[in-house]
């Protein structure tokens, strides 16, 4: 079985061909430090091949959601030490997966301050979870050019403390909308300078950011997230497939751990310029290691690696509610269900409750 044989991301071995997804569990406290149960959480799961963590909030300002955990302190650093430390006890590997979520927050939760993006366009449609239940986004402000040179330095700034809390590498979460998707497409990006415009310019912020990572950690630990057909969070262009090509070509002349690319999750059928196959789309474009995200089962998971463009296999849900996946899915068990009413925030009920196999 294709996802239980070990592979390698750069020179580091894997037990498997299995990744954890990034997910968001909103456990951190209001000063976005994870606790003990964090620490429970991950390792009960390091059977993973890779376990990439929840996204991480790069800065006060990157923050979008309530409960949500950061890097930027030497406290949250501190406590993250305490999961990856754990984790590489038992045999895991971690990256973390490093957020700013741009537009995709409210100022209930954000000190007052009105979320940044490219341009000062909201998002339709869709409604923000916040500490005070949901509530309509709001026009974000547009960031000046000297911001967006900070930001990419505080995206260098992050992974340099993700490897002092001893993560394995960094994952820039470009994908579902948030800061460097917003970026990336016509429909939130609006700019007039040099990071706006052509696919070319558009594109400029993530290369920036993934550059500087690499010059801060070195090659092979970082990788990059892209959904290329997700509309979701207003995220529309007009043309996927050159924008994501000239980006992954790009990306092909960086030392880069892996591109982690996502499938078509939402109906795009009013969206015809959508590839429905993201991964025989673009997949075959990156000289990297591929991992395949999005709706995968034990068989169908099993069936993409066959097809020989994707390395490994992401599991989200189904890593969340059973922390023994590759065991289940190498005996063929029964699969805990995922309790969505538990899914972001509260205890350790829907975090570190779901039963192992035995």
């Amino acid at each position: 079985m294709k996802l239980l044989k070990e592979t390698k991301i750069g020179q580091m071995a894997l037990q498997n061909s299995m990744a954890m997804a990034p997910m968001t569990r909103s456990r951190a406290d209001v000063n976005g430090v994870v606790n003990e149960s964090t620490v429970l959480y991950y390792v009960q799961r390091n059977s993973a091949g890779l376990i990439i963590s929840e996204a991480v909030n790069i800065s006060k300002q990157a923050q979008g959601s309530p409960f949500t955990p950061g890097i930027y302190t030497q406290a949250q650093i501190d406590a993250w030490k305490k999961v990856t430390e754990a984790v590489h006890e038992k045999g895991g590997k971690i990256f973390a997966q490093l957020w700013h979520t741009g537009r995709v927050g409210h100022s209930i939760d954000k000190g007052g301050m009105l979320p940044v993006a490219p341009s000062a366009i909201s998002i339709q449609g869709q409604q923000h979870f916040t500490s005070q239940g949901p509530k309509e986004y709001e026009t974000p402000r547009a960031l000046e050019t000297v911001e967006i040179t900070q930001i990419v330095k505080e995206y260098r700034q992050a992974a340099i403390n993700s490897i002092e809390a001893g993560f394995d590498g960094v994952e820039l979460h470009a994908a579902f909308g948030y800061l460097p998707n917003q970026f990336l497409v016509e429909s939130s990006n609006q700019r007039q300078d040099e990071y706006g415009g052509s696919i070319e310019n558009r594109s400029r912020f993530v290369l920036e950011v993934m550059q500087t990572m690499i010059d801060a950690i070195g090659e092979d630990k970082v990788a990059i997230k892209l959904s290329p057909s997700i509309p979701y969070n207003s995220i529309i262009d007009s043309n996927p497939t050159a924008l994501y090509t000239y980006l992954i070509e790009e990306l092909n002349k960086m030392p880069l751990a892996y591109v982690h690319l996502m499938n078509a999750v939402f109906p795009t059928d009013n969206l015809p310029q959508y590839p429905r196959d993201v991964i025989g789309t673009f997949g075959p474009l990156t000289k990297h290691v591929l991992i395949a995200n999005g709706g995968y089962t034990r068989e169908s998971g099993g069936l993409e690696l066959e097809k020989g463009i994707a390395n490994l296999i992401s599991y989200g849900s189904l890593f969340l509610a059973n922390p023994d996946l590759p065991k289940r899915f190498e005996l063929n068990a029964e699969l805990n269900q995922p309790d969505r009413a538990t899914m972001y925030g509260g205890n350790e009920i829907g975090y570190t409750d779901y039963p192992a196999l035995n």
